[in-house]
């Protein structure tokens, strides 16, 4: 049997492993999910807020409808110390994308939405009660054994959280450290006067010398996360009154109804590979752990599903060489490598290891009160932002780049690695969006609709060609593109920007397609991306 004649293998079913699935389906590419539970979980929310490129995900996965319409939307997060609010972010206006800048909504929800998606889906089988106990790797593929049978897969991919098992057959590391701090979380079922907002208490007068994080859910659940003391134990809390105390602090005396409560410890974690002979590859939890402020950990492992899916479709397919399954380490491990780097700020900010650290942050929100200059180094949490793939080896690099903000949260500018951007357009005689038409190949769009044939031969069968004035009359999109006369963009199937020519010259158009794959050098004898 021949590799491509074989699934891909997923361990696990939580919302990596599912998309990570669901995506390959999309690309007609056969899946097996191995999960170690023998049903779904269905107590908790655990990670709640997703931001608005991960619907974009969702949506290629074929349910973003359904999750953001149980969702609770919101655009704003504030800051406050000792009562005193110190600094509002209102997120970037969505513009002419559907979904807003973030949306809580339970992750128990996302993988129900998930899971129905996949039972519906014929080339996903779902096996519960089946866990990775061991595997066999060879280029030619993966022998998984699960203890009561052996799978054969043309790759394994471990989505089996921070204890992965996969990770461990691979040989790969995690390192990092785990933090003593405690944090007690609680989903609260109450009516509540409360701002849809993201809301963050450095020690406030309920909760003094500590922080509290306040959110609210859809069905008016509120989550509340405190930072509580060392050795903190729930069921004593509870058992003492001092559970209903913390909760009175917050929500005043109203009836609540605790739908979920535990208590978790941080973790900042990264493996040192996320594959191995281009084989096995390691996605989500299994991959890194992040603290949760700032929404840095489940939004990021969707993007690791959305980033490997469509290379392992290609190769699967035979369309791209193997070559470039390599390009996701390349570009998911700076994107992890930066997701620590803002989160050990954030961590060094709110529960400060050290003297230092700890006078830092006392000084920095004592100066907040009385001085607003000070106030943008209160740390409270940098929430997710899609990592800009703009020294991957798959990018085309501009030919005059020039200097642009790449802080959080400036605007995205249309240069080759960020994510293309959105707007309503018409293809084939109907209304849809730009991103829509993204997902189960390249995407190539001409400035000039004269060199749409000569473009079309030069791209090839597997990459859709439109030209950007037969999308959208007013000229939206060419707008939002900064696109000029002649000028060809080349979008990868995850929606980032391959490549901004000048001209579409079809000589450049192939050159691009063909690095975008993985194989600047590709030649005919070895096959032909996307043909």
């Amino acid at each position: 049997m021949g590799t491509a004649a074989r699934p891909v293998i997923i361990a696990g079913a939580g919302p990596v492993g599912l998309t990570t699935a669901l995506l390959l389906a999309r690309h007609k590419v056969p899946v097996v999910i191995l999960e170690a539970r023998t049903g779904p979980n269905t107590e908790g929310s655990r990670a709640i807020a997703f931001q608005r490129d991960v619907f974009d995900i969702f949506d290629r996965a074929g349910c973003a409808g359904r999750i953001l319409a149980h969702a609770t939307p919101w655009g704003t997060g504030r800051t406050y110390y000792r009562g005193q609010e110190l600094r509002a972010v209102t997120y970037p206006d969505p513009g002419d994308s559907p979904f807003p800048p973030w949306a809580n909504i339970s992750q128990t929800e996302v993988e129900a939405a998930l899971r129905d998606r996949a039972a519906r889906e014929p080339l996903i089988e779902l096996r519960w009660g089946e866990p990775v106990a061991d595997a066999t790797i060879s280029p030619d593929g993966v022998l998984v054994d699960t203890g009561t049978r052996v799978l054969a897969g043309s790759h394994l991919i471990g989505a089996d959280g921070a204890h992965s098992t996969v990770r461990d057959v691979a040989g790969i590391g995690f390192e990092g450290r785990s933090y003593p701090d405690r944090f007690l979380i609680v989903d609260l079922r109450a009516d509540l006067p409360f701002p849809r907002e993201r809301r963050f208490h450095f020690d406030p007068p309920f909760h003094p010398g500590r922080q509290v994080l306040i959110h609210q859910c859809p069905e008016e659940t509120w989550r509340v996360d405190w930072q509580v003391e060392p050795g903190f134990d729930l069921a004593a809390d509870r058992a003492s009154g001092r559970f209903d105390q913390r909760v009175r602090a917050v929500i005043g005396d109203r009836p609540y109804e605790v739908r979920w409560a535990s208590v978790y410890h941080v973790e900042q974690r990264l493996a040192p590979s996320f594959a191995r002979d281009r084989v096995v590859f390691l996605a989500g939890d299994a991959a890194h752990r992040f603290i949760p402020h700032g929404a840095r950990g489940l939004n990021s492992g969707l993007q690791d599903a959305d980033n490997l899916a469509w290379k392992l479709a290609l190769t699967w397919h035979g369309q791209a060489p193997a070559a470039l399954l390599d390009s996701y380490h390349a570009e998911r491990h700076p994107a992890a490598l930066e997701n620590l780097r803002v989160t050990n700020g954030t961590l060094r900010f709110l529960i400060p290891q050290t003297v230092a650290d700890r006078q830092h942050a006392h000084d920095t929100l004592e100066r907040a009160l009385t001085d607003p200059a000070a106030r943008d180094a209160v740390n409270s949490g940098n929430q997710a932002e899609p990592y800009w793939y703009l020294h991957s080896p798959l990018t085309t690099p501009p030919d005059h780049p020039g200097a642009f903000d790449e802080r959080p949260l400036a605007a995205r500018p249309p240069v080759p690695g960020v994510l293309c951007p959105d707007a309503p357009c018409q293809a084939g005689g109907r209304p849809t969006r730009l991103r829509q038409l993204i997902g189960t190949g390249f995407l190539l769009l001409l400035a000039d609709p004269a060199r749409l044939t000569e473009a079309r031969h030069a791209a090839g069968p597997a990459t859709r060609v439109h030209a950007l004035p037969h999308l959208d009359d007013d000229g939206r999109i060419a707008a939002l593109l900064s696109a000029t006369p002649g000028s060809a963009h080349l979008i990868r199937p995850d929606g980032h920007i391959a490549a901004v020519l000048p001209t579409a010259d079809t000589e450049q158009i192939t050159a691009a397609i063909h690095r975008a794959c993985g194989a600047p050098q590709f030649t005919e004898s070895e096959g032909q991306p996307g043909r």
